[in-house]
């Protein structure tokens, strides 16, 4: 586990990158093949757990997969995904969960799919020495106020309200901003508006740094965002291998004597 001041912010060499991670082994090859962040993202929802989709996430849940990814690595700056229901209802118990990610699961950071009502929250949290990542632009925990992932920011008043809720967050005390599913110009907006760094999915290549789902990279998803790429097969790689253990069982090969 690491400080939140080890997260990079000058990326003038190069741009920030984030990927997610839900167990102990596959955050420490992430960590070793040099990623800046590792997000335990409620994604896991989908790509792990089996729900439909990230509102079913339990803090629970969230913070069990944490503390895996915590106790996989030992430098990479590890954020935490706030689940559906565990803030914005009740400021206390908001502020109370956001806190148990950073005290019992050892994460260095919490983000929030964030909206006017997580301003003043982000405020109060890092004052109390809780690290806020915000998010704005198209966010899963209100797909079904939104109907559905698709892009936002599309016209001129949501691009302004994006901006704005952006320069509000960094004002409150966010250290960074994920900016997903928006036009590339918002994206560039967003970036231009603050002085603490953009992580885009979705959003163009003017953000200050990338992030993506583990499961689209690796190939493993059934389906991929029209913002994602696959970069290995490893969905192919398992099944082959799984077939070649129950072949080798069929015909006697193994166990050998």
């Amino acid at each position: 586990m690491s400080g939140i001041a080890t997260i990079r912010t000058d990326t003038r060499d190069a741009p920030i990158t984030m990927l997610t991670a839900a167990d102990a082994p596959t955050a420490k090859i992430i960590e070793e093949s040099g990623i800046d962040v590792i997000l335990v993202g409620d994604s896991l929802g989908n790509t792990l757990l089996g729900y439909d989709s990230t509102i079913p996430v339990t803090q629970d849940e969230m913070e069990s997969h944490t503390a895996a990814v915590v106790r996989g690595t030992e430098t990479v700056p590890v954020v935490a995904d706030v689940p559906f229901l565990s803030y914005g209802a009740d400021r206390a118990e908001s502020v109370r969960n956001c806190g148990r990610f950073i005290k019992e699961a050892g994460a260095d950071a919490v983000k929030l799919e964030s909206g006017p009502h997580t301003v003043s929250l982000t405020d109060r949290l890092t004052d109390m020495g809780i690290p806020v990542m915000a998010h704005v632009g198209t966010r899963p925990q209100h797909a079904r106020q939104a109907g559905g992932l698709g892009q936002t920011g599309g016209s001129e008043s949501e691009a302004d309200a994006i901006v704005s809720l952006a320069e509000a967050h960094e004002a409150a005390g966010a250290f960074a901003v994920v900016v997903e599913h928006v036009p590339d110009d918002v994206g560039r907006a967003v970036t231009e508006a603050l002085s603490v760094p953009t992580i885009g999915i979705g959003a163009g290549p003017a953000t200050d740094g990338q992030v993506l789902v583990l499961a689209d990279v690796l190939g493993l998803s059934e389906s991929v965002p029209p913002f994602a790429e696959q970069f290995g097969e490893v969905r192919r790689e398992m099944r082959a291998a799984i077939e070649g253990y129950q072949d080798a069982v069929t015909r006697g090969d193994f166990p050998r004597e």
